[in-house]
């Protein structure tokens, strides 16, 4: 499909997207569908190198959702099953499955990224979105503090009703509004290369990412397709810097992975095919992920220690809920400001998520004992346990692999009944007889909700410690009668009465709200001591 011919200097375009890696190229892809006029500026030319190419499951519904899975099935990638470790209370690998927790995708792929980003970005092409690759843009054109359009490198102007951030860890937006913040937490540094002829593990794990930890840090392993792996070392950040000053990064590298009794072994007899890189200070986010006019996607508004892969996953899904928001912006100003809101609500829950099972990982990590674990040790003790539990949980739909990773490491005393507390709970068949009551902190809230490609006015429930909770209207009222009624009225009962307030026959309604009290009493949204 011929793309149509981007627009220049003074000429208007609904949505600039700045770059077209995963971030960039998703939302495109998904504003072209939805009819925007959106042209990408994307500063290299694809394919092009670039790291994290380890993928997780929930990534595939992102991709399949616009519709380039099967493009990316197709390409032969390495199939991923999971993860090997030796990490935590263990010295010796284990390892977690994807199909133990996701159904839908038991898999995901380890894939070359230059060839992975050039599918999306050929995809957004096909989707109808104007592709300008070898141009960067400059800066971002501000009337107070709406953005207004962006500065192209060759000094050319483009107007535009919405910006995209998604520049990748140059951050553009955040940088010049000066919103880009630095994780303490996390000041390391990673090395990386490529290397031919590396032994695997033994099937079925031969596909997996394996993490290693050892005295200095923790490396990664990737089997890529064509006999090629990914290989990195995440160290702290001053004492690798002094290092590779003396020794040069490919003699470090080296060193790191001699020094890492299995990596070692499956590296022995390899051939290094590129020269190492050094990526410095990987966490930070900005304080803001949206304003007026503009927000910021993937890399652009945030990125988490990549000990678990999230990078393109965070890229993906920020890419689906921007061009949701974007789309709500640009055809009903009204909901603007609301779905603003719950678009960052969205997003920086998936961010803290992760970040705090990564900060838990490592603070439980007990298999080496040297400077760079237990200076992580004790930054681990920071946050009041059950807030760490509540922000570590939270996002489970996110990845589902979080409390088999968790329980391998050593963690704060009360955790483990934590684990249990957030279990789903068994519920008596006869759910119409209970009395619930609803959960303390929370409240159904009037609010934008994510729908088919924007926002849409609806309801959801909140509560601290939470990510929000779509529901439907049907259940919103059910919500609000066991709430008014205070654990003093059976669920049947309230059902009978919704359904004579809606006008509609009880045998419509009463069946699918019992449905529903079920799952919210399991999730422990709402409770009954009869339970």
């Amino acid at each position: 499909m011929e793309c149509r011919v981007p627009p220049r200097s003074g000429d208007n375009s609904d949505v600039v997207v700045i770059g077209g890696g995963p971030a960039g190229s998703t939302a495109a892809t998904l504003l072209a569908q939805a009819g925007v006029k959106v042209v990408v500026f994307e500063r290299e030319r694809f394919p092009r190198a670039h790291v994290g190419e380890s993928l997780l499951p929930a990534t595939l519904a992102v991709l399949e959702n616009i519709g380039c899975l099967d493009a990316v099935a197709r390409e032969g990638f390495t199939i991923k099953r999971g993860a090997t470790m030796c990490w935590g209370r263990d010295r010796e690998p284990w390892s977690w499955y994807f199909h133990e927790t996701n159904k839908r995708f038991p898999h995901s792929y380890q894939v070359w990224r230059p060839r992975f980003d050039q599918i999306l970005l050929d995809h957004s092409r096909a989707s109808g979105a104007a592709i300008v690759e070898g141009t960067g843009v400059k800066d971002v054109l501000f009337d107070g503090d709406r953005a207004t359009g962006v500065v192209l490198e060759n000094g050319e102007e483009l107007s535009a009703a919405m910006v995209v951030d998604a520049s990748g860890q140059e951050s553009l937006l955040a940088r010049r509004r000066g919103l880009k913040t630095w994780d303490p937490l996390f000041r390391n540094l990673a090395v990386y290369g490529y290397f031919r002829d590396c032994r695997h593990l033994e099937a079925p794990d031969d596909g997996n990412i394996f993490i290693e930890s050892y005295q200095n840090g923790w490396l990664w392993k990737i089997p890529l397709p064509g006999g090629i792996s990914s290989i990195g070392a995440v160290v702290d950040r001053d004492a690798g810097a002094k290092a590779i000053r003396t020794s040069g990064l490919q003699d470090f590298l080296n060193d790191q992975i001699a020094a890492a009794h299995h990596t070692a072994g499956l590296v022995d007899g390899a051939t290094a095919i590129t020269a190492p890189k050094a990526v410095r200070d990987w966490s930070y986010s900005a304080t803001a992920f949206s304003g007026p006019g503009w927000v910021a996607l993937g890399d652009a508004a945030c990125f988490v220690d990549p000990l678990f892969s999230t990078g393109v996953h965070l890229a993906v899904t920020a890419g689906h809920i921007g061009a949701a928001y974007v789309v709500t912006a640009l055809t009903d100003p009204g909901l603007a400001g609301e779905a603003a809101s719950v678009f960052e609500r969205l997003y920086r829950t998936q961010y803290e998520h992760f970040h705090e099972l990564a900060r838990l990982f490592y603070a439980g990590n007990r298999s080496v004992d040297s400077y760079f674990w237990e200076a992580r040790r004790i930054t681990g003790e920071q946050r009041p346990p059950r807030e760490a539990f509540v922000r570590a949980v939270s996002g489970q739909a996110a990845a589902g692999y979080e409390r088999s990773v968790l329980s391998h490491g050593e963690l704060p005393d009360d955790f483990a009944t934590m684990l249990s507390a957030v279990a789903p709970l068994p519920v008596s068949d006869d759910v119409g007889r209970l009395k619930p009551r609803l959960s303390p902190g929370l409240e159904v809230v009037a609010t934008a909700v994510l729908g088919d490609g924007r926002f849409e006015r609806g309801h959801a429930i909140r509560g601290a410690g939470r990510v929000d909770l779509p529901v439907s209207p049907l259940v919103a009222l059910l919500v609000r009668e066991i709430e008014r009624a205070q654990g003093k009225r059976e669920v049947a009962a309230l059902a009978r009465d919704i359904a004579a307030g809606q006008g509609v026959p009880e045998e419509r309604v009463t069946p699918p709200l019992l449905q529903s009290a079920r799952l919210l009493l399991s999730d422990r949204i709402i409770v009954a001591d009869d339970r």
